[in-house]
């Protein structure tokens, strides 16, 4: 009790301190940041570049969807408005949640209520929007649908509804299914169970033909698949919630491919293998007609193939594998080229991840892109032109930007300017792209720019919330480097208080995640733990970063040393970050608390057990616990099985670990956690309870991986600032 009142009356002193040191300078609050959005920077709700390549489209004010010229950024017209049309009971013009084009752009398709199922998969009512003749109608009556998307000539509509796949005829208004076998739990047509979606980033699990006469197609049988059982509360009989997820070293969905003849209505399976414990991440068509090309990953995800399938037989040929000692990262970076014998890919091979165009005669590889740095994105290929466009860190981890190069990797050149982080999107034919331009200091600014970089119009500068920023008086985030006693160099950011007194102890914060190739510490705005970030500054914390190995942004052997030993490295690294913080004179070496989130409440976990000499307390929200709770595709691509590993997944686990906490120990999680499961908090306090150590532990019923919904992100974040002050605080 004596303790908790010097703490409070310290803090009371501190924050009295701030003020007379800041006496122009509004309070940063949770309820500004979290009720009220203050801090939420303007974006620009980008819709898509239409066909010609000069036009885009917005939705404005959630309900309007307009037409703007590139070559101004200025308005052209209104295509579709919800007014009038999709209205509530109480009249109120319903919110554009998503929308397609047909090809000839002379029809829409509107998603309005729309609902999410997982962290990518959303259902909603659509209809379809007549542009010439000013006409609406239902895709399909009294029902939700998923994924709807037109045929290449825009006559039918393909979309799912309760694992089934149908198709909407726009001539004849009829509507027909193409598989009927769908059932929940059992049998998924058209869309991806839980683990694909989440691990592999796919939901869509179907596509049109190039001449709309097929549709290729992924079913799902998860039925041997295990289930997981969520409580669902708020009444009298708390529900069950049952979904398929295959958890390490269980039984996956066994994924085979289907290819559905329009005309004839019939459906073949295309040939996958033998083997059915294996992916299959993608399917694209090619651009000869009838093959579809598809890839084939096994469980390890170190050994990709690249298949092609003849449509009429199912039959399939090998044309590009590749092998990794580790994983080979899937992405969507594979381009066809015309004539059928090129294609862009890309890949780690030679350490980093490159731009290769392969030649499927020859079976060559050669680089469009090359040197030591990691391609972030690929944007495509102007093949009339022969350029490819790429992001890319060239210059730092840190920071990106837009290049451009022949499609032989020659005369390579910059678009983009100012360090910080870039976010291009292009028009059709790239001959305009729309660049959202960030950094840790300046919150994100939108533009047009002409495919050479050349500024068109600025079409948001955020102008009010730099106000803002400065009548709150954030402070800059500063980025530095240190090595490690294992010779490591390691990149953080650090953000001092205003009036920073080096001769001054300071308690600090340090915020984690350090998942495999994900980084924190780059030059990039960060929109709401930031601002958090900034009111513990105020209030005299100094909040740093560090990027352990096992991130991303400096090549695959960085990036993938944490193999089959998740939280070993990156343990090691934060703790030494903990101990390099700790010598520095303006910071208390009694007063470091670390705070994560999902992996980062792993990393959390872990390195207060295991660093209990550096680290004073520790925050983790919805944090992994053991490994064998998560999924198969995420932790077996970094760790094998546990069947096959065990002493990875065993050595660190924090619940392995908890008797080595001697610290403050706040515990947080969602009790509808789909992702990471509140099994694992479950099992963490019951590991505490049996050590006898003494923790804090917060649930938020009904609440998903990110606690978002409604006032439990106040909450949350009440809950966290408290506890830091308690903890490491004044």
């Amino acid at each position: 009790m004596k303790t908790s009142f010097i703490k409070s009356a310290l803090m009371i002193i501190a924050l009295a301190v701030a003020s007379a040191a800041f006496p122009n300078t509004e309070e940063i609050t949770l309820e500004k940041l979290w009720l009220e959005r203050h801090f939420m920077p303007e974006s620009i709700t980008l819709g898509r570049s239409m066909q010609d390549g000069l036009h885009y489209t917005l939705i404005t004010e959630g309900k309007h969807l307009d037409v703007h010229r590139y070559e101004t950024g200025e308005f052209v017209e209104r295509i579709f408005t919800t007014e009038g049309y999709l209205e509530d009971e109480e009249g109120e013009a319903l919110t554009i949640d998503t929308y397609t084009f047909c090809p000839a752009e002379k029809m829409l398709l509107i998603g309005v209520n729309q609902e999410s199922i997982y962290r990518r998969s959303r259902r909603a009512e659509y209809y379809i929007w007549n542009i010439e003749a000013q006409q609406l109608s239902a895709l399909s009556e009294g029902t939700t649908q998923r994924l709807p998307d037109f045929s290449p000539e825009g006559s039918h509509i393909a979309f799912v509804r309760r694992n089934n796949i149908y198709v909407k005829d726009l001539e004849g208004d009829t509507e027909y299914p193409v598989t009927t076998d769908g059932e929940y739990n059992h049998i998924i047509n058209g869309t991806t169970d839980w683990v694909y979606e989440e691990e592999f980033y796919l939901t869509k699990g179907f596509e049109w033909s190039p001449d709309g006469r097929k549709i290729a197609f992924m079913r799902f049988d998860e039925s041997h698949v295990k289930e997981f059982v969520m409580m669902k509360y708020g009444q009298l009989y708390p529900e069950e919630y049952r979904f398929k997820y295959p958890k390490a070293g269980e039984e996956n969905a066994v994924v085979t491919l289907h290819m559905y003849d329009m005309e004839s209505r019939e459906t073949i399976e295309l040939d996958t293998g033998d083997e059915t414990d294996q992916y299959i991440p993608r399917i694209k068509w090619t651009k000869e007609p009838g093959l579809l090309s598809f890839q084939r990953l096994n469980r390890h995800q170190n050994h990709l193939e690249l298949f092609s399938a003849d449509a009429e037989t199912g039959q399939k040929e090998l044309i590009y594998e590749e092998t990794n000692p580790y994983y080979v990262r899937i992405t969507d970076d594979l381009t066809f080229l015309e004539g059928g014998k090129h294609f862009i890919i890309t890949s780690e091979k030679d350490g980093y991840l490159h731009i290769y165009l392969y030649d499927m005669e020859a079976r060559e590889m050669m680089p469009v892109t090359k040197g030591n740095f990691d391609v972030q994105d690929f944007y495509g290929l102007d093949e009339e032109n022969g350029l490819v466009y790429y992001l890319a860190r060239k210059e730092s981890p840190l920071t990106n930007h837009l290049y451009v190069a022949n499609l032989d990797g020659s005369n390579v050149r910059q678009l983009t300017q100012g360090k910080g982080t870039h976010s291009p999107s292009f028009s059709e034919g790239f001959r305009f792209f729309i660049n959202r331009y960030a950094t840790a200091s300046s919150p994100p600014v939108y533009s047009i720019h002409e495919s050479d970089g050349t500024l068109v119009e600025v079409l948001e500068d955020n102008t009010t919330l730099k106000d803002r920023i400065s009548n709150h008086g954030f402070t800059d985030p500063e980025f530095f480097s240190f090595t490690t006693s294992e010779g490591v160099s390691l990149n953080g950011q650090i953000i001092r208080p205003d009036d920073f007194d080096p001769d001054h102890a300071y308690p600090v914060l340090m915020y984690v995640y350090g998942g495999p190739g994900h980084q924190a510490v780059v030059d990039n705005w960060n929109t709401f733990n930031g601002v958090w970030f900034q009111k513990l500054v105020q209030q005299g914390y100094i909040v740093v970063t560090v990027d352990n190995r096992g991130t991303g942004g400096r090549g695959e052997q960085f990036r993938k040393m944490t193999y089959l030993q998740l939280g070993k490295y990156e343990t090691i690294d934060q703790i030494e970050a903990a101990k390099y913080l700790a010598a520095q004179d303006y910071v208390d070496g009694d007063r470091i608390a670390i705070f994560g989130w999902s992996y980062g409440g792993y990393l959390s976990s872990l390195c207060l057990a295991k660093g209990a000499d550096v680290f004073s307390a520790a925050i983790a929200v919805a944090p992994v616990t053991s490994w064998r709770y998560y999924d198969t595709i995420y932790t077996e691509r970094y760790m094998r099985t546990p069947q096959e590993n065990p002493d990875g997944y065993d050595d660190n686990s924090p619940i392995n670990h908890v008797d080595k906490i001697v610290g403050d120990y706040l515990l947080v999680h969602g009790t509808a956690d789909d992702n990471v499961h509140y099994q694992n908090a479950i099992e963490m306090a019951d590991a505490l309870i049996e050590a006898g150590v003494d923790f804090e532990l917060m649930i938020y019923p009904d609440h998903d991986h990110g606690i978002f919904t409604g006032p439990a992100r106040l909450h949350l974040y009440r809950l966290m600032t408290d506890f830091l002050n308690r903890s490491v605080g004044y």
